[in-house]
């Protein structure tokens, strides 16, 4: 098992409902450890280049849109196989589908207001980390 680092994002459905806390809590209880945070509001320009993967894909505009509706909370994580670990504490994209007791199934609203969003690999969180943080920002 590999200590290794992870991006989160607490989509603007959870800071609206002031679960922040409530969501930290979990993910440090699994055992992942917060090593850099901000609350932010993206502007498009912000979204558009974090979700440049999904471009031309028919949700692409609606979650640039969502992204940028309220203010969302980044953070690096780390820990032993923090990518794995991260993406079961959060549970399945739709929450329909996720495991009681994971982040989803407890707080989303729907598929899209989902409440959290988690890399899923070691070369996407690379990216992802570096999008959001500069290496000074991260103090773990």
């Amino acid at each position: 098992m590999a200590n290794e680092r992870t991006l989160s994002i607490i989509k603007p459905d959870a800071t609206e409902r002031n679960i922040t806390g409530l969501i930290i809590a979990r993910l440090e209880a699994s055992g992942l450890r917060v090593i850099a945070q901000k609350r932010v509001w993206w502007k498009k320009k912000d979204a558009k280049k974090f979700y440049d993967i999904h471009k031309g894909q028919p949700f692409y505009q609606d979650l640039v849109t969502f992204m940028t509706s309220g203010p969302i909370v980044l953070q690096v994580l780390e820990g032993e196989d923090a990518i794995a670990k991260n993406r079961a504490v959060m549970g399945a994209t739709n929450p329909v589908d996720a495991e009681p007791g994971t982040i989803r199934k407890d707080f989303a609203v729907n598929m899209q207001r989902n409440s959290v969003h988690g890399s899923d690999s070691a070369e996407t969180a690379k990216r992802e980390i570096a999008l959001c943080f500069k290496k000074g920002e991260i103090v773990g």
